[in-house]
C-alpha cells in the first residue's frame, strides 16, 4: 500500500508530463519512468511475472527502441504544427474523456468492491496460473492478438519495401558522382573533418581547425545548429573583450 500511495502520484505527473512535454524524448523518457513504476506495482501485488515482462519487453525492449529511433531520426528537423487531419484534436479529445471514465470506473470498482480469486489463480504460483488463464480461458484471444500482431508485421515490411528500379551503386559509380559535383557544384569530394580535428578536445562540440587556426564550418553538428546551441566564436572574443575594457575602466576609477 505505501508503494502504492508513492509511486500512484509520480506516475501521474510523469503520464500529464509525457503529453504537454514539446521533446518527443522527453515524452519517452517520461513514460519510461511510468512503465517502471508500474512494474514495481507488479511485484507488490506477487505478480513477478508481469514484472519481469514490463521491465524486459516494454521498458527493456520497446521504449528503448523507441529512444533510439526518436534520437537517430528528426532530432534536427522542426517540429510541424500543422495539422494534416482535420478534427483529430475533437477527436483526441473525445477518447481522453473515454479513457478518462473507464479509469476511473475501474479504480472504483478496485476501491469500492473486493478482489475475489487472485489466491486461488496464484495457488500454483504466478507464472503456472497466468499460463493456464492465457492458454485455457483465454486461448482465442491469445491467438487471435498475435495473429494481429504478426500481421501488422508484416504489412510494415510491406509498406516499406521499396523495388529497386536502377542498378546499385557501385564505389566506382559513388567515386565519379563526388568528381561530377565537385565539377559541377564544387561540391568537397573527400569526407567531412571529423568533430575535434587538430582541436585541444575530441568532442562533438569542439569543431575542426583549419590550417590559420579558424574553425571549420563542416564539422559542426547540424543536430546542434537546429538546436541552436552553436556559439559564434568572434562574437565571444568581443564580449570578452568589451567585459576586459569596462573592467579596466572600472580598476582605473577606483584608482582615482
Amino acid at each position: 500500500m505505501i508503494a502504492f500511495w508513492i509511486l500512484a502520484p509520480l506516475m501521474v505527473v510523469c503520464a500529464l508530463g509525457m503529453v504537454v512535454s514539446r521533446k518527443a524524448v522527453h515524452s519517452a523518457l517520461m513514460l519510461a519512468v511510468v512503465m517502471v513504476s508500474l512494474a514495481i506495482l507488479y511485484a507488490a501485488q506477487d505478480a513477478p511475472f508481469l514484472f519481469a515482462v514490463q521491465i524486459i519487453v516494454y521498458t527493456g525492449a520497446v521504449l528503448m527502441l523507441f529512444l533510439f529511433v526518436l534520437m537517430l531520426v528528426g532530432v534536427d528537423a522542426s517540429d510541424s504544427l500543422v495539422e494534416t487531419l482535420r478534427g483529430q484534436r475533437l477527436l483526441a479529445i473525445a477518447v481522453g474523456l473515454l479513457f478518462a471514465i473507464v479509469l476511473v470506473a475501474g479504480l472504483a470498482q478496485v476501491t469500492v468492491g473486493a478482489v475475489v480469486g487472485l489466491d486461488e489463480a496464484n495457488i500454483d504460483g504466478n507464472v503456472p496460473g497466468v499460463a493456464r488463464l492465457l492458454f485455457s480461458n483465454y486461448v482465442f484471444a491469445f491467438e487471435v492478438t498475435s495473429a494481429l500482431l504478426i500481421t501488422a508485421a508484416v504489412g510494415a515490411m510491406v509498406l516499406a519495401h521499396r523495388e529497386r528500379l536502377s542498378a546499385k551503386p557501385t564505389q566506382r559509380d559513388m567515386a565519379l558522382q563526388r568528381m561530377r559535383d565537385y565539377a559541377d557544384r564544387g561540391v568537397h569530394p573527400g569526407p567531412l573533418p571529423g568533430p575535434g580535428t587538430f582541436a585541444r578536445h575530441n568532442s562533438v562540440d569542439t569543431p575542426a581547425l583549419l590550417p590559420d587556426g579558424t574553425p571549420s564550418e563542416l564539422s559542426i553538428s547540424r543536430v546542434m545548429r537546429a538546436r541552436g546551441t552553436v556559439r559564434d566564436v568572434e562574437a565571444d572574443r568581443a564580449a570578452i573583450a568589451r567585459v576586459d575594457d569596462e573592467t579596466n575602466v572600472l580598476r582605473g576609477g577606483g584608482d582615482r
